[in-house]
């Protein structure tokens, strides 16, 4: 199962599986664009294909697709799909709000939920969750850098829940991905009537490409854009140490006297 599959990194790694002579099962809101790239890949792949238009915001969506992932023997799920609404917080409508929740957050959590359980019993598969490099964007600054505050920390959620979720079930023999691509060549961003054709963009099948290619390899987070591995590495161990450093009973000197 792809969400997200009607465009974008989505679409690519539908295009990519069904060539791989996997059967699919692709989500999205737009219905008619859905079953268009669905007719394509089985008449170019010869794959079954079926395409479930939802809204993943909507809690009757998400549950009608929990209940065909649930319901059917899916080897990997790639949650994808995925909502921006950049703007500054306080500009930010309620209803946005909770559509980025839902979409970045709930979806996930409970598609990989409903796969999980016949994952385990069947003792393989995959579960890929793309989140965006704006995960690790908290304390950045930058002009360039987008009003981002809810939807970064949906992203940042994505990374938690993906590593900590892959430590439980890779001794059960089901393998986790987190995927963290920079600015793709898509509609994500052109949707929200921004500019950015002068930012440095990858192609989305290469995204696929990186992430298919490390999920052979067992590599839990994926940069496809990150030349030097050690940066990754160099972040976890920062996290690791202050995890470390800050299990204490009694307050630093710092506040004596505060």
């Amino acid at each position: 199962m792809v969400t997200g599959a009607s465009s974008g990194i989505g679409a690519a790694y539908a295009e990519r599986l069904a060539s791989d002579g996997w059967d699919l099962m692709i989500v999205a809101r737009r219905v008619e664009r859905l079953d268009q790239l669905a007719a394509r890949l089985r008449d170019a792949h010869g794959v079954d294909v079926e395409s479930i238009g939802a809204d993943l915001s909507a809690a009757s969506g998400l549950g009608r697709v929990c209940e065909a992932v649930a319901a059917a023997p899916v080897e990997m799920l790639v949650n994808n799909a995925g909502l921006a609404h950049y703007m500054p917080f306080v500009e930010l409508p309620p209803s946005k709000a909770r559509e980025l929740l839902e979409v970045n957050v709930a979806a996930f959590v409970l598609l990989s939920r409903a796969a999980a359980p016949g994952m385990v019993e069947r003792a393989s598969g995959a579960i890929i969750n793309v989140a965006s490099l704006l995960a690790f964007s908290g304390a950045a600054q930058e002009p360039f850098l987008p009003k981002r505050a809810v939807y970064a920390a949906t992203k940042s959620f994505v990374v938690t829940f993906t590593e900590l979720l892959a430590a439980e079930l890779q001794p059960l023999g089901v393998q986790v991905q987190l995927v963290c691509p920079g600015v793709v060549r898509s509609e994500f961003h052109t949707r929200q009537g921004m500019d950015v054709s002068s930012v440095p963009r990858m192609e989305p099948h290469d995204v696929v490409r990186a992430s298919l290619t490390d999920l052979a390899r067992g590599v839990l987070v994926s940069v496809p854009g990150l030349s030097d591995t050690d940066a990754l590495a160099e972040v976890q161990a920062a996290n690791a140490g202050l995890l470390r450093a800050a299990r204490v009973a009694e307050l630093p000197a710092r506040y004596a006297g505060s």
